[in-house]
């Protein structure tokens, strides 16, 4: 996605996050993340504002920074997550978006962290939803992102978040094809034992797979995310788990 495309994204879900936040108040218990409250969600997502807003301050293949250490009090937890997300936003708005600056991965973008935040709040603004409404683990709820938005998750989650995790004790190998038909993408992901997975997106001809994730970019989004979802995973589903198993 566009740069002002991502800003507007994180404008937009962090505000409806907030207000999801303070609907539902602190005590209430996010089921798509199980042992945490509001509260919690709330301090996760300032942290990680936190952390991304850092990360844009130093050279690539830095140390992962510490974040700001967040208040216990709700109504000073909303405060100091207002603070973080403005800062952020400010470092965003003024720093060279194509400046080389630790990341994930070792190297990255203040392009990268807009994209990364983002994502990291439209994500966490659908467990703030699924607060707000009481539901159950497996219950989907009825927000429905926009299928760009939603395609570029899956993206993002893919080629940046998947890679980063430590993947030196799994032993698994094959091939995961995520597609997702509304927003005319399809990935392939690539599993190799003790290596991060190659992922990449593929077109044209049908490929040999050893499993399949399909559905709207909104299911698939969720489903990478390990939130619930009707996306349909067919073939080796415990190889499909590996890309939502964080």
């Amino acid at each position: 996605m566009a740069s002002d495309l991502l800003h507007n994204a994180l404008h937009d879900q962090a505000a409806a996050f907030r207000s999801a936040a303070l609907r539902a108040g602190p005590n209430a218990e996010v089921a798509t993340c199980p042992g945490w409250t509001v509260r919690h969600l709330v301090q996760h997502l300032g942290q990680a504002y936190s952390r991304a807003e850092r990360s844009m301050h130093l050279e690539p293949g830095s140390p992962r920074p510490e974040s700001a250490r967040p208040p216990a009090e709700f109504d000073d937890v909303l405060a100091w997550w207002d603070e973080r997300l403005a800062e952020l936003r400010h470092t965003l708005s003024t720093v060279d978006p194509d400046r080389r600056v630790r990341f994930l991965t070792g190297s990255g973008t203040p392009g990268d962290w807009a994209r990364r935040v983002a994502h990291e709040t439209a994500i966490h603004r659908l467990d703030a939803e699924h607060a707000l409404a009481a539901l159950g683990p497996d219950h989907v709820h009825d927000l429905i992102f926009d299928p760009e938005l939603a395609a570029d998750g899956i993206d993002e989650f893919l080629t940046a978040v998947l890679p980063a995790v430590d993947w030196t004790k799994h032993d698994r190998a094959g091939q995961v094809l995520v597609h997702s038909p509304d927003a005319g993408r399809a990935w392939l992901v690539e599993f190799r034992p003790g290596e991060p997975p190659e992922a990449g997106p593929v077109t044209g001809a049908a490929l040999e797979v050893d499993a399949t994730i399909a559905g709207t970019a909104d299911a698939v989004y969720r489903k990478v995310w390990g939130r619930p979802s009707r996306a349909v995973v067919t073939g080796d589903t415990a190889l499909a788990g590996l890309v939502s198993g964080l």
